[in-house]
């Protein structure tokens, strides 16, 4: 016989010929001939050297044994302490009893939600990676879940944690910012067949996102669409004269064709306008044309108004002049004076019928 000793955190099993015989616990054995014993340290998990099931038959040691067992479709978090130390897949796995408190938090990967108590920190281990799919919606946005291509429901803002199985999963994000849609360089013939290009813009915000999502495809190129309809649908009905004159009055137009229309796409419109109308080479041209001519005709009318009120001027003052004899002196005064400003010297010669005219001129009735 065979004398063996079990240490404190230690338990054996007793074999014989390979066979399973008994357990042994703390304290001193002695051991029949032919029999062997494999030692097992209790605060680690326990992987047998023959098969579990065999073993689990001896009550004594189911005693010590605390079994998990894990389906298909499952996975086991296992925690050591309440702390979280790995994931279990589908199978049977046993634990000693009485060293390490175990305990673990099943969870069904056939489903889509993750609904068990599961914390934030253990979701985002490595260990849980290849069970887990994540979707972050920023604080801007809302999404559509999509499960196997079928609308599930609306996520808010955040980070969403799904399990990973045979489902088809798919989130559909939608900016619900104001955003703005441009129609650039679009190409529209006026009622006189003028062909000019328009750049017009309108702002808009998603209001419904199931409309935009999931009733409708691509809700932003059908209301771009939308919008090219209404500007030939407006300014085809216009000369271009007419829509240079009204072009404030488009953007209204536009603004009211799409409110239903946006409606039916989730969208709601803030506001639109017209950013440029551009004319044709040729076009431009005859345009600026026109313009001078009328500029030009305007400073003639400016001209020969302001030449009629001088003539009309200059014969009242004719005519007053006419009547009273002292004011055409004066008149004749302040033209001399006006050429004596501009002569720095003069010169007389001649008898003295010079001075006799200038003494007539500056001082009229002397002698």
């Amino acid at each position: 016989m065979k004398r063996i000793r079990i240490n404190a955190g230690k338990i054996g099993l007793v074999f014989k010929n390979d066979d399973y015989k008994r357990v042994i616990t703390e304290g001193n054995y002695w051991l029949y001939p032919f029999e062997t014993v494999v030692q097992y340290d209790m605060s680690r998990p326990f992987y047998p050297a023959i098969e579990l099931n065999l073993l689990l038959r001896d009550e004594a040691l189911a005693k010590h044994l605390q079994i998990v067992e894990v389906k298909d479709n499952e996975i086991a978090l296992q925690y050591e302490d309440m702390n979280f130390k790995g994931v279990l897949t589908p199978g049977k796995y046993a634990f000693w009893k009485g060293v390490v408190a175990y305990s673990f938090v099943k969870a069904d990967l056939s489903k889509i939600e993750i609904t068990e108590a599961i914390d934030l920190l253990a979701i985002k281990r490595k260990e849980l990676v290849p069970f887990v799919r994540v979707c972050k919606v920023e604080s801007f946005e809302n999404a559509v879940l999509f499960v196997d291509n079928k609308a599930e429901k609306i996520l808010g803002p955040g980070e969403y944690y799904f399990w990973k199985n045979a489902k088809e999963v798919a989130v559909s994000r939608v900016d619900l910012r104001q955003s703005q849609l441009e129609v650039s360089g679009q190409e529209i013939l006026t009622k006189d067949k003028a062909a000019l290009r328009v750049n017009f813009y309108a702002q808009y915000k998603v209001t419904d996102v199931t409309k935009a999502v999931v009733d409708n495809k691509d809700f932003q190129k059908q209301l771009y669409v939308f919008m090219q309809f209404a500007l030939r649908e407006f300014i085809g009905t216009l000369t271009l004269d007419e829509l240079l004159e009204s072009k404030e009055t488009i953007s209204q137009y536009v603004m009211n064709s799409l409110k239903a229309k946006a409606e039916d796409l989730g969208v709601e419109i803030k506001g639109c306008g017209v950013r440029d109308i551009i004319l044709p080479g040729d076009m431009k041209e005859i345009m600026n044309q026109v313009l001078i001519a009328q500029k030009k005709a305007q400073a003639n009318v400016i001209t020969r108004r302001e030449e009629t009120a001088s003539t009309r001027s200059l014969l009242n003052t004719a005519k007053l002049m006419e009547e009273n004899e002292m004011l055409f002196k004066l008149k004749e005064m302040e033209y001399v004076e006006k050429i004596a400003e501009k002569i720095g010297e003069i010169t007389v010669s001649g008898n003295g019928q010079v001075l006799d005219q200038l003494r007539g001129i500056f001082a009229p009735g002397a002698k």
